[in-house]
């Protein structure tokens, strides 16, 4: 097989399966740091993962390291297969509903919800790492859990956060960057007035685009649904929230209505925006480059401003494990992830992905790479301040597929370009929405 970026097959042809390789599992050099897997892998197995593509090289290598330990002391072979962001949720959608595809996928926020049925259940899995590492945060548990039943592996938060040119926030007159939302208004007009413009992606950018939609309208106190599931979303607190973002789309750059997640890290990149939100992966695509060394330098990090509601209210870039039912080798599936997602290898992805991934359970955020970086501070506090996108509502089939439909973020966007007024926006909103949360 030809090895490449996107297809990588992971293992050595010389190591046996089956018999063979379960006693390699019990006296492997690899495991001599964690537990062995409980599954016992079927004989001649192979899986197929497929993963979202990485942002941050250390975690695609940490990633594929731990893959090799695990092949290493199984004689499992694992290929190991890379999407884009905005591809990894249809393409699991058709996994589910074709019965082909990657054993194993890490898919996005509520995307399990769509397709449990099409799920093995990993349920002893999840509470057992749940009871030996002192629980799941809940944001993360409640998107891999159906009732009591683990459809999914929660694997991480991919923090986001704003990252700003400090030299040109103090350019435009502000000492410090704000903590408000509408101290954070003026600082946007200040910047687009006397050095660079903001700017924040209002495309169908699964993991930015949702984030900065979602933050404009709770941070003004609107919600999708109430705690019944009914849609709400058209009220006066998302109205107002649809004002603040006409107001502020006035203050960027041109042309982020059609971003997509890669878009504001070459705009950011470029020196054309001051200020963006993302993972702490666009700090090290300056960081790790020479030729822009001073443009690292000044970069800084914080958390998203608090509006009207007076709190924090943050959606994060949320990931889960599933195996899907068709696969042919379910203990090998089992074991893989039991053994990926235990403490030595998720410590090892965690300190790889330089802060990028903030892990699921509270007994492993205590991670030495939190304070290897002033930069990296805001995103430790990712998994344990996530909403959930289905707030206030339960999770189920209706936020996933409203969620994959990008109904919060067309409705932000639609009103900040002025494509449609704020209540014209609201109103499209709600009514899109009710198609899938059915009285």
């Amino acid at each position: 097989m030809t090895l490449s970026r996107r297809d990588l097959l992971i293992g050595t042809a010389g190591l046996a399966a089956g018999a063979a390789g379960a006693q390699f599992l019990k006296s492997g050099p690899a495991f001599a740091q964690a537990a062995a897997p409980q599954y016992k892998p079927e004989q001649g197995a192979t899986l197929r993962v497929l993963r979202w593509t990485p942002f941050v090289k250390g975690d695609e290598d940490t990633w594929l390291a731990n893959t090799k330990k695990f092949t290493e002391a199984t004689g499992v072979e694992v290929r190991v297969d890379k999407e884009s962001w905005e591809d990894i949720r249809p393409k699991a959608a058709v996994a589910a509903n074709v019965g082909s595809g990657p054993d194993i996928m890490l898919v996005w926020f509520d995307d399990p919800f769509q397709y449990p049925d099409k799920l093995l259940d990993v349920t002893d899995i999840g509470t057992s790492f749940a009871s030996k590492y002192g629980g799941y945060y809940p944001g993360l548990e409640g998107y891999a859990k159906q009732g009591d039943k683990f459809i999914a592996l929660p694997l991480a938060t991919i923090g986001n956060g704003i990252l700003y040119r400090d030299s040109m926030v103090k350019q435009a007159g502000f000492s410090k960057f704000p903590e408000k939302s509408d101290e954070f208004l003026e600082l946007c007009k200040a910047l687009k007035a006397k050095s660079k413009p903001a700017g924040f992606a209002l495309g169908k950018a699964v993991g930015d685009g949702n984030n900065f939609a979602h933050w404009i309208v709770w941070s003004h106190g609107g919600k999708m649904v109430d705690e019944s599931g009914k849609v709400v979303i058209n009220s006066p607190e998302t109205i107002k929230a649809l004002q603040y973002a006409r107001e502020l789309y006035q203050t960027f750059i041109p042309g982020t209505e059609s971003w997509l997640d890669i878009n504001n890290n070459r705009v950011f990149l470029a020196g054309d925006v001051s200020v963006t939100a993302n993972g702490v992966s666009l700090y090290y695509s300056a960081k790790n480059d020479p030729k822009m060394a001073e443009l690292a330098q000044d970069i800084r990090s914080t958390t998203m401003p608090v509006g009207p509601v007076g709190q924090s209210v943050e959606l994060h870039q949320t990931t889960s494990a599933v195996i899907f039912k068709y696969t042919k080798f379910p203990n090998a599936a089992r074991a893989y992830l039991q053994f990926m997602l235990d403490k030595p290898q998720m410590d090892a992805w965690i300190t790889g992905s330089s802060a990028y991934c903030c892990p699921p359970l509270k007994g492993l955020i205590d991670n030495p790479v939190w304070t290897s970086d002033p930069v990296h501070e805001p995103y430790k506090r990712a998994s344990g301040t996530l909403r959930p996108n289905g707030y206030a509502g339960p999770l189920g089939y209706a936020s996933a597929a409203t969620m994959a439909d990008y109904v919060m973020v067309d409705m932000v966007a639609e009103a900040a370009t002025g494509q449609r007024t704020p209540e014209e926006a609201a109103k499209r909103a709600e009514q899109r929405a009710n198609r899938y949360y059915r009285v």
